[in-house]
């Protein structure tokens, strides 16, 4: 029998949940019934009467205080079911509210303590007056080869210049831009339109507060006071966080509490770096996705591919590394990628 092969987890922000990952809950897994308990005490609507609703409801499904949750059910049902002799973790990294869960993947927060961080910070992004905090809005930077796009960078350099406008998310080959609902307007009406698919850009992400700027201020205010008491522990895997520094088995729990309720509320998260610096470190043989969809898998290829990993120069590279023996990603959402790792 062959190694384990060596793999960095890329945890989900909470987007990665849409319309075509309706039912895709185990919801008779006792990961499901223990979080699905935990709203019924809250009195909110269970993951599994989310998840088993007749129809999306984009106000509903896509909504902070329900989309949090349902995201990390996902992602943890799919950590539970790793096998240990096809992968070995050897490092953890997530992406926004993925970080959340990456937390909970190295073994530094339980599954209760993890959900309600996750239930609590998604809470408080309710469609109310006080919830949703002005906005965010993604642009490409690199062409259809995925290659950096010189034009498309200073696009987003010269959005970064207005004054209501921050660098929220660092996305392989995608920026997410934070702002005010002034700023958000500006974003949309003057920056050129581009298509991609059957997206359009700038593509503003439906009810999302401005998190990673300092307009969150007053929220990480908050969750210190009302999340300080979260029982971290150091972490059993290292764990790569969005300013490109790692938490190791040694780390200071309250270093990576203070980040977490802290630094990574109000700063950029540079997804982009974690996942270089964690490939630079470990030299993963498997970079693997879990969690509802597999929205991370262009962005994380896009990121090696700006690295020069294994060779790679464009998405033609990629392409034919994934179809090889040697694949680069393993999205667990696709069945047959969750087969080399579940």
């Amino acid at each position: 029998m062959s190694a384990p092969r060596r793999v960095l987890l890329v945890c989900p922000g909470r987007g990665s949940y849409g319309r075509r990952q309706l039912g895709c809950l185990p919801t008779a897994d006792p990961i499901i019934r223990q979080l699905d308990a935990y709203r019924t005490r809250l009195g909110r609507p269970t993951l599994s009467e989310l998840d088993r609703a007749e129809r999306f409801i984009s106000s509903q499904h896509m909504a902070g205080e329900h989309a949090s949750l349902l995201t990390f059910g996902a992602t943890a049902v799919d950590l539970a079911a790793l096998d240990p002799a096809k992968a070995r973790i050897v490092a953890v990294t997530g992406n926004s509210m993925g970080w959340y869960t990456a937390l909970y993947a190295a073994g530094a927060l339980g599954l209760a303590d993890a959900a309600r961080l996750i239930e609590t910070m998604g809470a408080w992004q309710a469609q109310d007056e006080h919830g949703v905090i002005g906005g965010q809005v993604m642009l490409p930077t690199v062409g259809e080869d995925w290659r950096p796009d010189p034009v498309l960078q200073a696009r987003v350099a010269e959005a970064l210049t207005h004054a209501h406008v921050h660098l929220s998310i660092r996305l392989g080959g995608t920026t997410v831009l934070g702002a005010s609902r002034d700023g958000v307007r500006w974003l949309l009406d003057e920056l050129p339109k581009q298509r991609r698919g059957s997206r359009e850009f700038p593509l503003q992400l439906p009810l999302h507060s401005a998190f990673h700027t300092p307009l969150l201020a007053a929220t990480s205010a908050r969750a210190i006071r009302e999340l300080g008491d979260l029982p971290l522990r150091p972490p059993a895997h290292p764990l790569f966080a969005g300013d490109g520094r790692s938490f190791r088995a040694w780390a200071d729990p309250f270093e990576v509490l203070d980040y977490t309720l802290g630094h990574q509320v109000v700063a950029p998260y540079d997804l982009t770096l974690a996942v270089q610096t964690a490939v630079g470190t470990h030299a993963p043989e498997l970079l693997v996705l879990p969690g509802p969809g597999d929205t991370l898998g262009a962005p994380v290829a896009q990121i090696l591919i700006a690295m020069g990993w294994r060779g790679l120069r464009d998405r033609a590279d990629f392409d034919e590394a994934q179809g090889s023996d040697a694949p680069l990603i393993a999205a667990m959402a696709r069945p047959a990628q969750r087969a080399w790792v579940a």
